[in-house]
């Protein structure tokens, strides 16, 4: 699976802009497949990342609550669901991040299925910057665990499509 993407690198004060996609495969089928995936907060299910409100569903107002492990220490980040898409060929949501969250902005992840070649593609879009004293200070290892968020997520998506299929 290939993963493409911009990955931005800026000063700990400033935003950064992460852009990624992976191709899920083709048609109908895999569409499907995917937005199950979604549905059940797969792109979050890495091991050290889960929805810890897994029940929660995608719509408007939802607070979604992440519990990551970095370093041995274990977060619970809450984000607020600002706005959703759900059509034919576009399935996903935008989320903003809350006061209890230690990074500071919004996250969108949206599948695309591609009207004239059914391709199927898993996007993640970030604007972000530390939040919390310690992201600050730890910006490059911040900055280390989105990436490693951004490729984990890609691969976790490919896997729950292949297995519903």
């Amino acid at each position: 699976m290939s993963i493409e993407g911009e990955l931005a690198i800026v000063d700990p004060g400033r935003f950064a802009h992460d852009r990624s996609r992976s191709s899920l495969g083709f048609g109908d089928e895999v569409f499907a497949s995917a937005k199950r995936a979604f549905v059940n907060w797969k792109m979050f299910d890495l091991g050290w990342v889960r929805v810890v409100n897994a029940a929660a569903p995608i719509e408007c107002g939802q607070i979604i609550a992440v519990e990551v492990r970095t370093l041995g220490f274990w977060t619970v980040n809450l984000s607020r669901i600002l706005e959703t898409v759900d059509s034919e060929t576009q399935f996903g949501f935008l989320y903003s991040t809350t006061n209890q969250h230690v990074e500071q902005g919004e996250e969108t992840f949206i599948l695309r299925r591609n009207p004239e070649t059914a391709e199927v593609s898993n996007e993640l879009e970030a604007v972000s910057r530390p939040r919390h004293l310690l992201a600050r200070f730890g910006f490059p290892m911040a900055r280390f665990f989105q990436h490693k968020f951004a490729r984990d997520s890609h691969r976790r998506m490919r896997e729950a499509v292949n297995l519903n299929l």
